[in-house]
């Protein structure tokens, strides 16, 4: 904290505005004297000239002194609070934190692993502090679960739901055994991403769906470079069995990397396919587009998944540190009070 006077100059030109009033009240004083002068004075010295009136006198003229005083300091200090004194905040602005789209690849081949990526958001969140979240699912259409939204408690309610429901169809037998309260369930959860049909797992479609949830994003080219990010991330989790999708992975991530939003990939297929051409390949896809890989079947996914959103966190903060010039009159403005009322006090005593 370092201390300056925002306007410097207030103080001087208001000392100089009192010295005028000062001198010019002290001439027409002298003035208005010098004609009373010419009149017959009369002196009560001798009458008054007694202990406990001179004494009084004396109290008298201190009470004035003082009381003359004070209004010096206070309009020293009242000069002082014009020229508005205030300190130098250099702490970080943050406009706002960043935006993180959870993208849930829902389709069947997911099912056996979506309760487990659900549990992994959910672990995800519990890491967070100011962040705003948002949920989409797709299959060949997507669907949103909750927008984005600070409310964590909301988010992890509504990932668990999500997650005990998928965990009852996480396998065949599972599904064989389900009643119809839970097929029930399973079909409202999923509602509205299977719009289209004999396609399934559009992986780009999905991750444009999830962008488009995110403040600013259009479709197509956008102005803003990857060093304008607007503080947006994805987190995509799939299998990468993709059908025949609009948009293929590598132009849905150059879509989103021109909107300046980094995704992240979380592999969430058999640990079988981890090393084949097609999973190397999202993988390629993703870390050449700015974004952090890795699998569900690594250890510990989620901490390295925090640790690359805190890293870009904090880089982003670094771009908006500011210094701000904040007002601080308050002790100004309380030993003024202080003196005003002082003042009123003797004069309240010179009147008596």
């Amino acid at each position: 904290m370092n201390f300056e006077w925002r306007w410097p100059w207030a103080g001087p030109v208001g000392l100089l505005l009192a010295v005028v009033l000062i001198v010019v009240w002290m001439v027409f004083s002298s003035h208005r004297h010098s004609k009373i002068a010419q009149l017959p004075v009369y002196h009560l010295d001798e009458d008054l000239n007694i202990e406990h009136v001179v004494d009084q006198f004396h109290q008298w003229r201190l009470l004035g002194r003082t009381a003359t005083a004070l209004l010096v300091v206070s309009l020293l200090l009242s000069l002082a609070t014009i020229s508005r004194p205030s300190t130098i905040d250099k702490a970080d602005e943050r406009a706002s934190n960043r935006d993180i789209i959870l993208c849930l690849d829902v389709s069947p081949s997911m099912l056996s692993y979506d309760h487990e990526v659900l549990a992994a958001y959910q672990e995800l969140i519990s890491n967070f502090k100011g962040e705003r979240i948002g949920l989409s699912i797709f299959n060949s259409t997507s669907r949103t679960l909750f927008p984005l939204t600070d409310d964590y408690r909301l988010a992890s309610d509504q990932l668990k739901k999500a997650g005990d429901i998928l965990g009852k169809v996480s396998s065949q037998d599972k599904i064989d055994r389900t009643d119809a309260r839970t097929r029930q369930d399973f079909s409202d959860l999923i509602d509205g991403t299977q719009n289209r049909k004999d396609q399934t797992s559009l992986i780009g479609d999905g991750l444009v769906s999830c962008a488009a949830m995110l403040p600013g994003f259009t479709y197509g080219k956008s102005n803003k470079t990857p060093a304008q990010s607007d503080k947006a991330s994805i987190v995509l989790a799939t299998d990468n069995f993709s059908g025949s999708s609009t948009y293929t992975l590598a132009s849905a991530l150059d879509l989103t990397h021109q909107a300046g939003i980094v995704v992240d990939g979380m592999y969430a297929g058999p640990s079988a396919n981890e090393h084949d051409e097609t999973t190397i390949q999202m993988e390629n896809d993703i870390v050449s587009h700015g974004g952090s890989y890795f699998s569900v079947h690594s250890g510990k996914p989620i901490e390295s998944l925090v640790q690359g959103i805190e890293k870009r966190k904090n880089q982003d903060e670094q771009h908006i540190r500011r210094t701000a010039l904040v007002d601080t009159p308050g002790w100004w403005t309380l030993a003024l009070a202080v003196l005003v009322v002082l003042w009123i006090c003797l004069a309240w005593r010179l009147n008596r």
